[in-house]
């Protein structure tokens, strides 16, 4: 597209979004073609294309077969826990998805009743999901392994018509048994007993109690669904549970026309990626990355998607990305910082790219945690192509800002996630909700409405949702993070708001000192809190990983500890007043990649911090409590 191309189509999307997407709309087949954008009669609740009716299904999969691509590769399976390669083309997806929505019909499931989907990375969570979509039925997919009160308080708030599950999840060479989990869930809940279809993996085999269903075997005794539910736009697709402050965890609602439109233009317009061309998302259906980017906006778009079922070192080596984007000839990656930092700690000078042809990749996308410009470096020199950040949240299910690459290439900024998206009417604003000039800090906040694909609510809590997302500035939603927009109209995101640190009066942001720290040549990954302070208020304090092959005494390691503060005072300034660095094996992170910040600031704080179920190894924390709580450096 010619220069000019995202400014014309942003400015377009905010004077007449009505006109502007009811022409993106033109990119799904609907069942009833919408002849209204936007229902504003009910604020703060907004509903998109709401006399329209269509089948996110259908869109997915079966117009793709119709229109010639049934022999083209939609799913790969990808399982080096398993040692496995399988692909699925769209014809075949199409088969098994029908299989499976027949399974659930025969078992009661039906138009807008929930399932529960609790699975590991496996071809069958893509399959369940869009088996769900095809009959109009609602799905919430549990990250596998959640212990089982996070998954009986989901199954409280949802109340399941059927639960799929498998009998195992397998990370580096551990299988972890799922059934326990979901049958003590089960048990915790105080729903009716959902019906428990279990997918058998040979790596555990457990026999089956009441309730449960063998999927192979209801497989062979159903009718596929052959025709898709006619659904109404607004109706909901799939329920997306966040941990809520509160304990109780937040349902965000996705509906069915908004979503399709949404995730379908990001997929061309935001990452560049064409009709027939391959992707891979290295998240987990789990989460909302992988919601939009593993299924749905791949699988819309005509796509083929890489489902990896493994991690960025260990599985088996720090090469493992790189033998994924050789192998399958992948155009686009999308993953997350902390994947990135891990590989770069394993290798830092990336000897193990070496013998893997990843020319086929034209850009790396990478979001979910702040991106740090050293990182950014490391990976643009590495695999020489452009390495693009972008941020969004569970809540918005599709970029925020990004550098929109399939419309227009911006010059990149590291630490920036350059533009506002089409439809988001980005603001920064002050505590008192007045925006802000470029270049000063605030509150990063989204004049209503929001665009299409966004939450709709929270699942049966309505009061929830406006107190949670939208009452601190009247208008607006509230993103909780803080940054700003400097004079170029590039946004920088500094990190969550309850991370700013407030040092004698002075409010920083944790963003800028973990800036400073990550380009030091010796630190692999770093974490900076803000810890209690009688005489400031608060102080930071910084926790850094290093490289993999850094060793160092201790007097080298005062060294660097020196070095550290030095850097924050060059950078940042002596305001900051960072005085204590502690170096770390690792840092404590949700099975997402999100670094803990919060627990680890209320642990130094000695404040009550509940290990989050989201954590991905509670060993990390648990090992830096000691630290945290130490009165000195050790």
């Amino acid at each position: 597209m010619s220069t000019g191309a995202y400014r014309e189509s942003y400015d377009r999307s905010m004077a007449d979004p009505e006109g502007f997407w009811l022409e993106a709309a033109r990119e799904i087949d609907w069942i009833t073609a919408p002849t209204r954008a936007l229902d504003d009669s009910r604020p703060p609740f907004y509903r998109w294309f709401p006399d329209g009716t269509l089948n996110t299904c259908f869109n997915a999969v079966d117009r793709h077969v119709a229109a010639g691509r049934g022999d083209q590769p939609a799913v790969i399976h990808d399982s080096p826990v398993t040692d496995a390669v399988t692909t699925l083309t769209y014809r075949q997806l199409l088969v098994e998805v029908q299989r499976a929505a027949g399974v659930l019909v025969a078992h009661g499931v039906g138009r807008g009743d929930r399932v529960i989907i609790y699975l590991p990375m496996a071809s069958e969570a893509v399959i369940s999901m869009l088996a769900c979509a095809r009959i109009g039925a609602v799905h919430s997919v549990v990250f596998g392994g959640f212990a089982p009160a996070e998954l009986a308080a989901r199954i409280d708030d949802a109340l399941p018509t059927v639960l799929i599950t498998a009998t195992c999840g397998i990370e580096r060479g551990r299988v972890l048994p799922y059934l326990p989990l979901v049958r003590a869930a089960v048990e915790r809940s105080s729903a009716r007993e959902p019906t428990v279809i279990v997918i058998a993996r040979p790596q555990q085999v457990e026999p089956l109690q009441d309730h449960e269903i063998d999927w192979e075997t209801a497989l062979a005794g159903a009718e596929p669904v052959l025709a898709c539910t006619e659904v109404a736009a607004t109706d909901p697709l799939y329920i997306l549970y966040t941990s809520g402050t509160t304990g109780k965890p937040k349902g965000i609602v996705r509906d069915n026309g908004g979503h399709a439109v949404a995730l379908r233009r990001s997929m061309t317009e935001i990452f560049g990626i064409r009709p027939g061309e391959v992707w891979f998302t290295a998240s987990d259906v789990g989460w909302v990355v992988g919601h939009s980017y593993i299924v749905y906006a791949p699988l819309l778009t005509g796509c083929t998607t890489v489902v990896y079922e493994g991690k960025p070192v260990g599985t088996p080596d720090a090469s493992a990305f790189w033998r994924v984007l050789a192998q399958h000839r992948v155009s686009g990656m999308f993953t997350a910082p902390t994947a990135i930092r891990a590989i770069k700690k394993d290798d830092p000078d990336g000897v193990l790219l070496a013998g893997h042809d990843v020319s086929a990749l034209r850009t790396l996308f990478l979001a979910g945690e702040r991106l740090d410009p050293d990182t950014w470096q490391w990976a643009t020199d590495l695999l020489d192509v452009p390495v693009i950040d972008n941020w969004w949240q569970t809540e918005t299910g599709w970029p925020i800002a990004a550098n929109p690459v399939g419309t227009e290439m911006f010059p990149v900024k590291p630490g920036s996630a350059t533009f506002p998206s089409v439809g988001y009417d980005v603001r920064v604003l002050d505590a008192r909700g007045t925006p802000v000039a470029a270049g000063v800090e605030g509150a990063v906040s989204i004049k209503l409405p929001l665009p299409p694909g966004t939450l709709q609510t929270l699942w049966g809590d309505d009061d929830r949702y406006v107190d949670g997302y939208l009452a601190a500035c009247d208008g607006y939603y509230s993103t909780g993070d803080g940054g700003y927009l400097d004079d170029d109209g590039y946004l920088w995101i500094m990190g969550r708001t309850d991370d700013v640190l407030n040092v004698a009066g002075h409010r920083l942001s944790t963003g800028s000192l973990e800036a400073a720290l990550a380009g030091h040549p010796a630190v692999a990954e770093c974490a900076v809190i803000g810890v209690a302070d009688e005489l400031k208020g608060q102080v930071p304090r910084a926790l850094v990983v290093l490289k993999g092959a850094t060793q160092l005494d201790p007097a080298a390691v005062a060294t660097l500890r020196a070095e550290l503060v030095q850097r924050v005072r060059d950078e940042v300034g002596a305001v900051a007043s960072l005085r204590r660095v502690d170096v770390v094996d690792a840092l404590p992170k949700t099975r997402s990649g999100k670094i803990l910040r919060r627990t680890m600031r209320q642990i130094a704080d000695g404040v009550p911090a509940p290990v989050p179920s989201t954590i991905e190894d509670p060993a990390v924390l648990q090992a830096l409590t000691e630290v945290l709580t130490s009165p000195s450096s050790s």
